[in-house]
């Protein structure tokens, strides 16, 4: 009966997400207390095993980061700076926005990448008069894509990057890079032709942004120097993570505080806490106690051991059924609690026999990181971005968000399968 019951709250909070006629967090949040009265877990079991407070924290630290980052004007000096190197043309702008979202979440992770980048796009936008859907669909669609190719860009990688120990840094470069780089050089290829209409250059508006001095929106005070280097300390301690063995939500809390302690006096810190996305904070919350209800009852585990009893353990059709699985799931629920279920199973797997099983991880990698983009809530760094859309009343919506994220992620996991099938598998072959 459990079960059941688990799965139907999550199928009609699922349904009423989509529809957007209430509001998300609260139905994500409605389903979690339906669970806990119809005592599918305690409190206790959600607090300590389902909600995850590590991503949670990270989220706060960074909103206080950049909250209190861009009441210097730094954010606005940038982005114009930015629209004036590219002369204020659409395509260019689409075409850098891509490049720097991606680059920035594979060296940071993809949730911080938006966080700082996502208000200065809004910035640019406002200036020449631009669509925002263009440029917002860009930044989630390669924060994700460019957070698959390294071990810190998203959660998924570094949860497996955790779980087996031989997997480093330049192990998920050397063999996600790749793929990834060609997913992306597609995506983009694409976005310029289909939004070209909508991306017209206003000489007016270009002219304007040229007349401006971007040094004018900074805001004279010690303010600027402490942000900006506590952000660069804090965006240092992510790139060096791998050395100095600091978890990245321990980096963004001591920084958060830092900031808050250093600008106590110019900018309170109930001013900075009435600034952070509480809304997004809470959806992730009921997102987690959502999914928490399914691994509960043992589903997310039974897909996992379906897995196993579809492929019969044979290498080349567990890599490529794992890896569209994980990118179908992905769509649906958030991608982390599925890698946290799927990395047991893997472990599992050599006890059949299986000498080399990094062929699995890759896919589980791929599928799971390159899944997000197929819905709002697949991937952080979405859920995230549309809060962020929402506060600007530029919000997103989930059918259309659907109508392009689906198609490219199975384009993604094409392209991927053809990848992990030539690069792995054919050698797997031979071998035997």
């Amino acid at each position: 009966m459990a079960p059941i019951i688990a799965i139907s709250i999550f199928v009609v909070c699922y349904v009423f997400i989509i529809s957007e006629k209430i509001n998300q967090a609260l139905i994500a949040l409605l389903g979690g207390i339906l669970l806990l009265l119809t005592k599918i877990y305690t409190w206790e079991d959600a607090f300590t095993n389902y909600i995850d407070w590590e991503t949670i924290a990270l989220l706060f630290s960074m909103m206080v980061l950049v909250s209190i980052t861009k009441k210097t004007g730094i954010f606005s000096f940038i982005a114009i700076y930015f629209a004036q190197k590219v002369k204020g043309e659409p395509i260019a702008l689409l075409i850098g926005t891509a490049f720097l979202t991606a680059i920035g979440s594979a060296l940071l992770d993809n949730v911080t990448t938006v966080l700082l980048f996502v208000p200065i796009m809004f910035t640019i936008i406002r200036i020449l008069h631009l669509p925002s859907f263009p440029y917002i669909l860009t930044i989630i669609f390669s924060s994700n894509i460019g957070g698959t190719a390294t071990l810190i860009g998203d959660p998924p990688n570094i949860m497996i990057g955790q779980a087996v120990e031989h997997l480093s840094f330049l192990s998920f470069v050397n063999h996600l890079g790749p793929v990834v780089v060609i997913i992306f050089s597609c995506m983009l290829l694409f976005f310029c032709f289909y939004f070209r209409k909508q991306l017209k250059r206003k000489p007016e508006a270009v002219r304007e942004l040229l007349e401006m001095n971007p040094s004018a929106y900074v805001k004279k005070s010690p303010m600027v120097y402490q942000s900006i280097g506590v952000l660069c300390l804090t965006i240092a301690g992510f790139l060096l993570h791998p050395f100095l063995h600091i978890d990245l939500t321990t980096v963004a809390v001591s920084g958060a505080i830092l900031l808050m302690l250093l600008t106590e006096k110019e900018l309170s810190t109930e001013k900075v806490f009435q600034e952070v996305e509480w809304i997004t904070l809470f959806f992730f919350i009921g997102l987690f106690m959502l999914v928490g209800g399914l691994e509960e009852v043992g589903a997310i585990d039974e897909l996992a051991r379906y897995i196993i009893w579809m492929t019969s353990g044979d290498l080349p059709l567990t890599a490529i059924f794992l890896l569209w699985i994980s990118g179908f799931v992905s769509q649906i629920i958030n991608n982390i609690p599925f890698v946290a279920a799927m990395i047991p199973v893997i472990e599992e797997f050599q006890t059949y026999g299986m000498a080399n099983v990094d062929p699995l991880w890759w896919s589980l990698a791929l599928g799971a990181c390159l899944g997000g983009n197929g819905t709002l809530i697949g991937a952080s760094a979405n859920v995230v971005v549309a809060g962020m859309a929402e506060a600007e009343d530029e919000g997103i919506s989930f059918m259309k968000f659907l109508k392009y994220g689906v198609p490219l992620v199975i384009f993604s996991l094409l392209v991927s399968s053809v990848y992990v099938y030539m690069r792995y598998l054919i050698p797997f072959l031979h071998d035997f």
